[in-house]
């Protein structure tokens, strides 16, 4: 039997990682606290009426030109070697893979974050990915960055969930809107699974948990960010507030089990009951 396609989609930043990516080094070495820079950043940001994320990634190429850092693409790859993950990441999707194809599913990961494409790629856990769907910049004759090229924020993250419940490309950005009847879609929102610990992640987990698939809002174990995943919990858009931790048999574990299971059982059930509605077509008595 042919195994049936399961999108696990994750943020990043404080949802595998332990704080924003580029807190690790690339805010250090531009010679700034993370606090300052993040301050700062939105600051100019709310002056000048920009989109956070806009405005932020606007604001690394303006330190990064005053302080003479090269913002190149191998420079930032370099940034994500140094991040840190939740406890379990690291072994998390070969563990989860070999749950799926057990139950004869086929479980694809995709990351779509706010942070910086360039980063992720550089960072261990890169290869588990089918896509990534980040923020990215625009390079100039030098290689330096110079500007965004790509922009995820709210409204993008939706963008995009919608292209891997089409099958769509990541640059397939004229016919994302387009009509799609449910059955050509190539992973349904039922068998798709969403983590998320954000603001930014909101519309993206109430629409996949609105049309029957699983949103979990995780947060920093231990930390004042579990009652904002409660929150959200009580709110309705999500369907499990759980902490980050990603080893076997902790919450999060268990739960992604136990749908990946009922996803499995649920296939299986339809197989039966679409061989008895032959039986009845076939009847000629």
């Amino acid at each position: 039997m042919k195994r049936t396609k399961v999108a696990l989609v994750y943020d990043f930043d404080e949802t595998l990682s332990t704080t924003y990516m580029q807190d690790y080094l690339l805010i250090p070495e531009l010679g700034m606290k993370p606090s300052d820079f993040w301050r700062e950043a939105n600051a100019w940001s709310a002056k000048n009426g920009v989109d956070q994320v806009t405005g932020s990634m606007y604001y690394f190429t303006k330190i990064a030109e005053e302080r003479g850092f090269n913002l190149t693409k191998e420079n930032l790859s370099y940034c994500g070697a140094l991040i840190v993950f939740f406890k379990g990441v690291e072994d998390w999707f070969d563990r989860i893979n070999r749950y799926g194809r057990f139950w004869g599913l086929d479980i694809e990961h995709y990351i779509i974050s706010s942070g910086y494409e360039e980063i992720i790629e550089g960072c261990g856990i890169r290869k588990f990915f089918k896509d990534v769907y980040g923020c990215a910049f625009a390079y100039g004759e030098d290689k330096h960055a110079v500007w965004p090229a790509r922009v995820v924020n709210y409204s993008g993250k939706v963008q995009y969930l919608s292209k891997i419940n089409k099958g769509l490309g990541k640059f397939d950005d004229k016919i994302v809107n387009e009509y799609m009847p449910d059955e050509e879609r190539r992973i349904p929102y039922t068998r798709i699974i969403y983590f998320g610990d954000g603001m930014t992640d909101i519309p993206s987990m109430k629409m996949v948990k609105n049309h029957g698939g699983n949103a979990i809002a995780v947060y920093k174990p231990h930390s004042r960010h579990k009652a904002k995943a409660i929150q959200l919990l009580k709110d309705n858009r999500v369907n499990f507030a759980l902490p980050a931790d990603y080893r076997e048999n902790k919450e999060i574990d268990v739960v992604v089990k136990t749908i990946l299971t009922k996803i499995s059982t649920e296939r299986d059930l339809e197989v039966l009951k679409r061989r008895e509605d032959k039986k009845k077509l076939d009847f000629k008595g």
